[in-house]
């Protein structure tokens, strides 16, 4: 089996890595070969210490750290490029996507199609506020009228993908919110599969809900002009 790399971003997370990766660890240990990378956002706890001390507990963690504020696609991307293995898998860290679903998107990976190269996970039961999950509901629907991605659940963290597919995307902030439309545009299928919410326990969300409106409306915009400008065709050696 093939390396399999766990990309995770974290931003002020310290209370939730140790937790999170001993939920990986268990999720993954004898199942598949994997390594676990975290992208530290230049926090201003001391979540880049707490990950420093449990690398030394734990072989397959990697640690990287930003030199200046960059954002969560910035962090996934960086965690992307830096990754050995040919299929990435991305959580959250703040402990609410669940790493036991991991292997469910590996599942699904070994039964579908070469075409396909994302699957995202479908929060199918979210444990948010009821002011976000009418936000995300709202916010879904605008996504689906405009983008026609056919995905219930795009901003999802865990996700597992293709690496080589992900990194010839067009990159930009916010991309992680787009990654079915970006796939999608660049010929590839996806598919969406249900996968297990849970509460926020420690620490605070990094969003509000007006805020993200305000930034999805111009990232749907611009997401929307890719699509139309995209060209694609096969092509042939001589």
């Amino acid at each position: 089996m093939s390396l399999l790399s766990v990309v995770v971003p974290v931003f002020n997370e310290r209370d939730n890595v140790a937790p999170l990766v001993q939920e990986i660890v268990s999720a993954l240990d004898g199942r598949v070969p994997f390594e676990i990378i975290y992208v530290d956002d230049c926090s201003s706890d001391d979540t880049l210490a707490v990950l420093q001390a449990l690398k030394m507990r734990v072989p397959q963690l990697r640690v990287i750290t930003h030199q200046q504020q960059s954002g969560q696609s910035t962090a996934i991307r960086n965690g992307v490029k830096a990754a050995r293995g040919a299929w990435i898998a991305t959580l959250d860290g703040d402990g609410q996507n669940d790493p036991a679903d991991i292997p469910k998107l590996l599942q699904a990976r070994e039964a579908g199609q070469a075409l396909v190269k994302l699957y995202a996970g479908w929060r199918v039961e979210r444990r948010d506020t009821g002011s976000k999950r009418w936000a995300s509901k709202w916010a879904n629907a605008i996504r689906a009228r405009m983008l026609a991605d056919d995905t219930p659940d795009t901003g999802c963290g865990i996700k597992l993908f293709e690496r080589e597919a992900f990194l010839d995307l067009p990159y930009f902030d916010h991309m992680h919110r787009y990654l079915p439309a970006l796939m999608q545009r660049a010929g590839w299928q996806t598919l969406s599969v249900p996968v297990n919410h849970r509460h926020r326990t420690t620490g605070v969300s990094k969003y509000n809900n007006l805020g993200r409106a305000l930034v999805g409306i111009a990232d749907l915009r611009g997401v929307s002009w890719l699509i139309k400008r995209s060209r694609r065709t096969g092509v042939r050696e001589l």
